[in-house]
């Protein structure tokens, strides 16, 4: 079949790979895509947030399926566009439609569905303007660090932390009052969950589900964990501490109510749903729900799929993943990101990439890429390329990662030198 893939980061590259990869696809379009997803398809120019550009290109193409790497076109109602425009309502969309994207686009929606399905979370209240003397009280009852969430998309950086009650005070009205655009006109206020985070995916048609790979991602620009928050600077695939009994509990008392009440609520439901979980002394609590999976995750935890993604594609939309199960590559994937410098500030474009010279078992993703007319690669974004390396242990897989980002070069390139370095300690 023909395949549109929507998305233009690493996360699109690594799905891509796989979609590539598979019996079923005779020919792979990805819009945008970026200079790595033009080795394995075809770059088409297309608005994702264009539901009628995007509806004619499926048909003038005779596209099959529509997978959906980001939130926004979902949270917006693509897939519903799609299921309720008769001559695009047979192509199988792999992403929920706008009512479960839901559970991403509006953190108090999340929270909401999960004290009704009593899924572990951390206690909250939901905040306008009109209720900022109440949130400031609210604060007070809390112990710090204070936990403020903009309720609707803020492209990940909503999510503030804060040690003094002063400030979170502060922040609280200045959210409220436009920080973060329509994002933040409500607040989400959480108590502080202490512990390790990890990220755990399901593939889902609504009913059935199948667990994928865990990981954990790195948010913060600063060695040690410090600095500001940004799309992700590495990940790891498995996670140490997700053993079995760990993930037991994830399934029993997180994924399977979640399923369930996605389907008891009849909340139509076609593709991932990633997990942002905290292990608090070895119990699972839910930080967020995002309706797709993660990047960088992705570009460790698909390396290791050996299953043909399209065949579980095609399950999931047609109501079957109980039919399915999923192969996966028992040795570690250990992912490092590259990025501009400057990011997630200020940053340039356009800068000459010398890839270097290729390794065995390591994977380059684009994620902010282009070539120029003569096929010059450059950058062109703030996270740039990442290496994911596959090996039988972590410090190996970490090894062979960071040996080829070392290869690669271009002015002002930044990275973090201690991804997985957490993990490793917790090992020893």
């Amino acid at each position: 079949m023909n395949i549109l893939l929507i998305g233009s980061g690493g996360r699109e590259h690594a799905i891509a790979v796989k979609i590539a990869h598979s019996a079923h696809c005779s020919k792979l379009y990805i819009a945008p895509g970026n200079a790595g997803t033009a080795n394995v398809g075809e770059n088409v120019d297309l608005d994702s947030m264009d539901f009628e550009a995007v509806g004619r290109f499926v048909i003038d193409h005779r596209v099959e399926m529509v997978v959906v790497g980001p939130e926004a076109p979902l949270v917006a109602g693509l897939a519903d566009h799609f299921a309720e425009t008769p001559v695009l309502s047979h192509v199988k969309v792999i992403g929920p439609q706008r009512q479960g994207a839901m559970l991403e686009g509006s953190k108090d929606y999340a929270k909401a569905f999960m004290m009704r399905h009593k899924i572990p979370t951390a206690q909250y209240r939901t905040f306008t303007p009109d209720t900022l003397s109440d949130g400031q009280t609210f604060l007070e009852s809390l112990q710090p660090p204070y936990v403020l969430k903009a309720d609707g998309l803020a492209a990940g950086k909503g999510v503030l932390i804060i040690d003094t009650l002063d400030e979170a005070k502060q922040q609280l009205a200045e959210m409220l009052d436009g920080k973060f655009g329509s994002a933040s006109a409500s607040v989400v206020v959480e108590e502080y969950l202490s512990g390790i985070e990890l990220s755990v995916f399901i593939l889902t048609d609504g009913s059935h589900y199948l667990m994928l790979p865990s990981a954990k991602d790195y948010k913060r620009i600063g060695e040690g964990d410090t600095g500001l928050n940004t799309g992700g600077m590495g990940s790891v695939s498995p996670v140490p501490f997700a053993d079995k009994e760990f993930m037991k509990k994830v399934e029993d008392r997180i994924v399977k109510p979640t399923v369930r009440g996605l389907r008891d609520e009849k909340i139509p439901y076609k593709g991932f749903l990633f997990i942002g979980l905290m292990n608090c002394n070895g119990d699972p609590y839910v930080i967020e729900y995002n309706v797709r999976m993660g990047d960088p995750e992705t570009e460790s935890v698909f390396p290791r799929l050996k299953s043909d993604v399209v065949d579980l594609f095609v399950h999931t939309a047609e109501g079957s993943l109980d039919q399915c199960s999923l192969t996966v590559d028992s040795r570690t994937a250990a992912c490092v990101m590259m990025v501009a410098g400057g990011y997630p500030g200020s940053y340039a474009k356009g800068l000459p990439i010398d890839l270097g010279t290729d390794a065995d078992d390591v994977q380059i993703f684009h994620c902010g890429t282009r070539r120029d007319a003569d096929g010059q690669l450059l950058t062109n974004g703030g996270r740039v390329l990442c290496a994911t390396a596959l090996a039988p242990s972590l410090p190996e897989a970490l090894l062979k990662s960071y040996n080829r980002v070392h290869s690669i070069v271009w002015d002002n390139c930044y990275l973090r030198r201690d991804i997985g370095q957490d993990l490793l300690k917790l090992m020893q």
